[in-house]
């Protein structure tokens, strides 16, 4: 006999993403003001946004994501990542006890402020993280004008 761990909080915690949702699509305006993830995708990375005084700071976590199956793309202020996590073609299924390890697409989007600088956005993953970096526009300094009498 198997023994099999019972977790009543999993599917209350279902029903509420479901009911979430549900009401995400008929008013248009949920519960859920996240929207940097889509109900298609199959995972979501955990991001990490920092602020510094001359850039911004994103980081995801995306091990075993190659770096060739990730997109970013920058259009009308929003910055979106996705891409995909492969799998193996041949999977055995007899021998597990249990998978936690996500497969297939992922996808985040973020609003970015004005004063992000799209055109110097740049990439890199190290260790199952992706940064991504993105500068601020150079401020002009203010500019004195001599009043000539």
């Amino acid at each position: 006999m198997n023994v099999t761990r019972y977790e009543p909080w999993n599917r209350l915690s279902q029903l509420q993403k479901e009911l979430d949702r549900l009401f995400d699509l008929r008013s248009g305006v949920g519960f859920n003001d996240d929207n940097s993830s889509v109900v298609t995708c199959d995972w979501v990375p955990a991001v990490d946004i920092k602020e510094e005084q001359d850039r911004f700071l994103l980081h995801a976590d995306i091990p075993g994501v190659d770096p060739k199956d990730i997109e970013i793309t920058m259009e009308n202020g929003m910055l979106t990542i996705k891409g995909k996590r492969s799998s193996e073609t041949k999977e055995e299924r007899e021998g597990y006890k249990r998978l936690e390890r996500a497969r297939g697409t992922f996808y985040r989007r973020f609003s970015l402020p004005d004063t992000a600088d799209p055109e110097k956005i740049a990439a890199k993953g190290q260790n199952g993280v992706l940064e991504i970096v993105i500068p601020k526009h150079e401020r002009t300094q203010p500019r004195k004008i001599k009043v000539e009498a």
